[in-house]
């Protein structure tokens, strides 16, 4: 069985995590620092184009060889992985299951007969992983069992196997990157009532990642279509530059919102052609995360939003936390890994402006202190 889950907030041995993006690899290594983590290594490398794409390792030869020079010249030896598929490749259910099962056996035989009811493809083609939550009484007073199940397509969770094992590597835990940006900000979920949600918003190279949170586990998840690629691509437009993958123009950027006194506030100036283009595709995401809250609670008797969180490269951009509050009437805040676990890091190591986008990689080595 992939461990999907191995539990959520679990610890491995040491290790490393290594997060693929479209964009980029991220490699780091953490070490145990009284109450906290220090980071022993980090290693962050562009991917070229073509490899990585719509969430699926394209081409897992150059993708193996990629991850082999970069460990290998940096002289990085370890026995025990994580890395995280995206989120659009994995489905997250939590479902309700008998209480009476309370024998493994008889709780896993369960979940692979009805894992198949929650899926988008058949059951027989999957690499499914779970694990049990609180008891719950459903609408009928029964009691019943949370389970979370998480799912992917074997040929993604084979693609991700192969490749590291082309890279002379072997994965020890396969999660899903949700997972891992949880494990760093689970300390401001604990702060939340099971009647209180909050709204993990990913901005990643080409999508945004969106996760509902209840009591430190995530029930709803959606891929949109709009990453910091969209963003800059609208910006670069706008301002005549040419097309690039290379995202970092967004970083140090500000989005001008307006103060309650009608003055606006950011240091693009709000006639700018570049920040109305980057304004419109926000604007955009914004529209889409709310259609995504109320989907979920549509769903939901008794549940409320109490916050959005920004994770991700995207997430650097100057005031989208009050562009954002402004748009959905939500209160939001902007995440800093490095300042959520109260990592001590080198400013050269971890320059400030990339500390936004390091969440998961962040979250993978801690599986593997």
């Amino acid at each position: 069985m992939v461990n999907f889950v191995k539990n959520l907030f679990s610890k491995s041995k040491k290790g490393i995590g290594i997060e693929i993006a479209p964009d980029r690899i991220n490699v780091i290594q953490l070490q145990k620092q009284r109450q906290s983590f220090k980071v022993a290594q980090f290693i962050s490398e562009e991917v070229p184009e073509g490899i990585f794409e719509d969430g699926q390792i394209i081409d897992q030869p150059a993708m193996a060889e990629l991850i082999d020079r970069i460990l290998s010249q940096n002289k990085i030896k370890a026995k025990n992985i994580a890395t995280a598929i995206p989120g659009r490749e994995s489905v997250t259910r939590v479902v309700p299951v008998p209480a009476e099962l309370n024998d493994a056996n008889e709780l896993r035989d369960y979940i692979n007969q009805e894992a198949g009811l929650y899926l988008p493809f058949p059951r027989e083609e999957a690499d499914v992983d779970y694990q049990k939550l609180g008891s719950v009484l459903d609408e009928d007073d029964i009691e019943k069992v949370q389970v979370l199940l998480v799912a992917t397509r074997k040929e993604i969770t084979d693609s991700y196997i192969t490749t590291f094992q082309e890279a002379g590597l072997d994965l020890d835990v396969i999660e899903v990157t949700s997972f891992s940006l949880l494990r760093t900000i689970q300390d401001k979920l604990q702060q939340f009532t099971p009647s209180e949600a909050a709204v993990l918003a990913d901005l990643e190279f080409d999508s945004t990642e969106i996760a509902v949170v209840v009591d430190g586990v995530p029930h709803f998840s959606r891929t949109i279509p709009i990453g910091t690629f969209q963003i800059q691509s609208a910006l670069s437009q706008a301002m005549n530059l040419p097309p690039s993958r290379n995202t970092e123009l967004l970083q140090g950027m500000t989005i001008p919102v307006t103060s309650n006194d009608g003055m606006t506030m950011g240091t693009m100036g709000g006639t700018n052609p570049g920040t109305t283009a980057m304004v419109r595709v926000l604007g955009e995401l914004a529209d889409e995360i709310r259609r995504s809250i109320d989907f979920y609670l549509n769903q939901s008797d008794g549940l409320e939003v109490a916050q959005l969180f920004l994770a991700g490269p995207g997430s650097s951009i100057g005031q989208l936390d009050e562009f954002f509050f402004q748009r959905l009437s939500l209160p939001t805040s902007q995440v800093d890994p490095i300042e959520s676990l109260g990592i001590d890091v080198d400013e050269e190591m971890m320059p400030s402006s990339h500390r936004a986008g390091l969440g998961i990689a962040l979250g993978l080595g801690m599986r593997e202190v």
